[in-house]
């Protein structure tokens, strides 16, 4: 199945800088700016918090690990259970292994201890937005094939299920007692409506979706090659 891709990567990247320590922040704003990054200074977690509820899109996030009201991780949670979703590296002074397990368990992308070197700082933000970007890529694809497989009609995705799993055309006749033309027309239709150009973008679609579990992989990928054999692609 091919999709055509989407890119939402902005021209110039938000950077947002929740420190409390204003000198700090400052210098790492100025150098993120050289850099060409757009940046903005909170001195606060609830500050932070604010500027989203009034739109803020940041491409990443630059969290002291120590805060006046929330600390880093704490916020960290607060924005996973509000549903937000954007890259966060933790800067932190003092670099204690409880707090960085804690937060690359709960999906930080990086800690980094100050003072952080330049080139080190700007290679953890561009991985942090590249693997963003890739993540965002694979949930909009995700979305793009569920709408297309909910497409398809009851029996069209019962057709669906047999044929990914390796099932002949006279087998799934019978499982679903249908005739084999009627096995063919709904082939054709599901093809069309999944924009699949042959059996092994079906099979690649449904792994993909995790609808074949990695038992069920093989005997659709191993039938492929006869099927095509026999003109049932």
């Amino acid at each position: 199945m091919s999709l055509a891709p989407t890119s939402n990567e902005p021209m110039h990247e938000l950077i947002c800088i929740v420190d409390d320590d204003k000198a700090f922040g400052s210098a790492i704003a100025r150098l993120l700016q050289l850099r060409g990054y757009e940046v903005a200074q909170y001195g606060s977690s609830d500050a932070f918090l604010c500027a989203l509820k009034e739109g803020v899109q940041p491409a990443c996030v630059l969290l002291d690990v120590r805060l006046p009201d929330l600390s880093g991780p704490d916020l960290q949670q607060r924005l996973s259970e509000l549903g937000v979703s954007f890259p966060v590296i933790f800067l932190t002074g003092y670099g204690d292994v409880p707090t960085t397990v804690r937060a690359i368990k709960a999906g930080a992308e990086d800690v980094l201890t100050k003072p952080v070197a330049e080139q080190t700082l700007i290679e953890a933000i561009g991985g942090a937005i590249r693997n963003s970007l890739k993540h965002r890529a694979r949930q909009e694809w995700r979305q793009q094939a569920l709408t297309l497989l909910n497409g398809l009609t009851p029996r069209e995705r019962e057709v669906f299920d047999c044929v990914v799993r390796g099932s002949p055309n006279k087998q799934t006749a019978r499982n679903l007692s249908i005739t084999e033309r009627t096995v063919k027309a709904h082939r054709q239709r599901i093809f069309e409506k999944l924009h699949a150009k042959n059996l092994t973008d079906l099979v690649s679609l449904a792994e993909r979706l995790e609808i074949l579990s990695p038992s069920e992989d093989s005997p659709a990928q191993a039938g492929t090659s006869q099927r095509l054999r026999n003109g049932e692609s």
